[in-house]
Parts: structure tokens; sequence; C-alpha cells
């Protein structure tokens, strides 16, 4: 996802998403295990997508701790 795309979610799609997205990460961690993926970009892309969301949820806690 690009951090356009992240931005626009709300605070709840974001968790969804990242339980989602790190489920997935989990199960091509363990078919990597079996045979080579055909493509292994797929580990690095998952990867940054969840941390660009977590980066989010984290400014969007510090927004909502700012504002309090």
């Amino acid at each position: 996802m690009k951090k356009y795309e992240i931005a626009a979610l709300s605070k709840q799609e974001l968790i969804d998403r990242l339980k989602e997205l790190e489920d997935r990460l989990a199960d091509i961690n363990f078919f990597k295990v079996i045979e080579q993926p055909q493509n292994p970009m797929v580990f690095r892309n998952s990867k940054r997508d969840i941390a660009r969301m977590k980066n989010r949820l984290h400014q969007l806690a510090a927004t909502e701790r700012a504002q309090a």
C-alpha cells in the first residue's frame, strides 16, 4: 500500500488491515520452508506495509495524547 492509502484509513481499519497482513506474512513464512516463493519481494513488501501501518497507528496515538 502507498502512504496516502494508509493515511486515508481510519484507526480501526488500520488495526484490521495490520492483523490481516501479519497473518499473511506468517503464512508466507510457513510456505517458504516448503518451497521457494515465485516472487521473493512479497516478504519485503509485506514487512514494509506492516511497518508503515504501525508507524501511522503510532502517529495517531501521539496526536490523541497531544490533544488530551
